[in-house]
């Protein structure tokens, strides 16, 4: 008899074993660091004020190293091995699968946009794959499963593209509030919009490689003819979204060829909500934040936490560069959000939404060199970075835009 098979994607006994280890490695490790390094400062203190009695004074100094290092050894054990015990537990199929629920499937999407890559390399189960959504699973880009899963497709295409350690939810904010979302207002309006999930840990080009592959197989697995693609991208999905634009420009076409369009030329409009072109202070406030701490030993541990954020975190530091340009046939649409009404109030110019500013939302540097010249803006004020994803002043300039 073949062995039962374990039900698909990660348990929560997997995430009980990511917690052990990440409880391991970041707090019992980073509490011993930091208390040995003040332990060491103060018991150099001691014996240079000790003078002569040094040998003395530095009796108490070695028990309290030991004592302390035989503590912490036995916690880093006692989580190792649950981890190890957690891991061949899920390895046999058994426990709730992890986003069988909202909850679960948030945890997720937030643990991948933390350390992502990381996932992918040592726990590849618990790394999310990019893949169209629709009731909380996968849709795979297959002729049938499209067919089946959308059944009123049309031909114009609108993507939803979320942003970090955010998952396609998100984008029903405020529903209850505002009577609607942009999907089902622009699905009246003859779209059919589709929901991207994206491990957001990931490296902005890898990600944009992944989604040209991806939109290209649902060009050509589509259940009718694509005649048109809007893309939406809030904060880093903008990001991705410029990343596949520019993977898709740089590849060999053929229009000639037959079978498919490239998906590419179908693009006639891209709407970003809040994307750091430029970068987010944020990102940038964590990476130098992590170099002040690792300067003292006394910091330093806590400045290897910041260090754990994953390859996605770091390239919202700078953004895409103007080596990424935009699509020469589609139409860019900017949208930036400010805490204050007024855009050029000098709050809302200094703290934006709370995570990203007017200037990089716009692509607009200081200098005045713009990344996306001729490009409609708007700005959205009294509102912060996650209003974006469901803001009434939006889903009017959404339906204007892609009339």
């Amino acid at each position: 008899m073949s062995p039962t098979k374990a039900p698909p994607g990660p348990s929560v006994l997997d995430a009980l074993s990511l917690l052990s280890e990440v409880a391991d490695e970041l707090v019992v490790k980073s509490v011993r660091d930091t208390h040995l390094a003040w332990a060491d400062r103060a018991h150099g203190l001691t014996r240079r004020a000790a003078g002569s009695a040094g040998p003395v004074v530095a009796v108490p100094e070695v028990l309290h190293r030991g004592i302390a290092a035989a503590v912490y050894e036995g916690l880093g054990l006692g989580l190792r091995a649950a981890s190890r015990g957690f891991d061949k537990a899920a390895a046999t199929g058994i426990g709730p699968r992890l986003e069988a629920t909202p909850r679960g499937r948030f945890v997720s999407s937030a643990v991948n946009g933390l350390i992502g890559d990381r996932l992918l390399e040592q726990r590849p189960q618990m790394a999310i794959p990019m893949a169209v959504r629709l009731h909380g699973e996968d849709v795979a880009p297959e002729a049938d499963d499209l067919a089946a899963a959308f059944p009123d497709a049309g031909g114009k295409l609108v993507l939803f593209l979320h942003g970090l350690c955010e998952n396609e939810s998100y984008w029903n904010r405020d529903r209850d509030r505002q009577g609607t979302t942009y999907g089902e207002s622009l699905a009246a309006d003859g779209w059919t919009p589709l929901f991207l999930r994206v491990n957001t840990g990931l490296p902005l080009r890898e990600n944009g490689v992944a989604l040209t592959a991806l939109v290209q197989r649902l060009v050509e697995a589509w259940p009718v003819p694509v005649t048109r693609i809007a893309l939406v991208g809030h904060s880093l999905g903008g990001l991705v979204v410029r990343a596949a634009g520019a993977v898709a420009a740089a590849g060999p076409t053929d229009p000639t060829a037959p079978g498919a369009p490239d998906w590419n030329s179908l693009v006639t409009d891209v709407v970003t909500l809040g994307t750091p072109h430029l970068g987010a202070p944020i990102a940038w406030g964590i990476g130098h934040g992590s170099r002040g701490l690792a300067k003292l030993p006394e910091t330093a541990a806590f400045g290897r936490i910041l260090d754990w954020r994953s390859l996605g975190v770091h390239d919202l530091v700078a953004g895409l560069a103007e080596d990424v340009a935009p699509l020469p046939h589609a139409r860019y649409r900017l949208v930036c959000a400010t805490l204050t009404r007024a855009e050029r109030h000098p709050v809302g110019q200094v703290v934006g939404d709370l995570l990203v500013r007017p200037r990089s939302a716009y692509g607009r540097d200081r200098a005045g060199r713009e990344l996306f010249p001729g490009a409609e803006v708007l700005h959205v004020g009294r509102t912060d970075h996650f209003g974006l994803l469901n803001h009434p002043d939006v889903l009017v300039a959404l339906r204007r835009w892609l009339s």
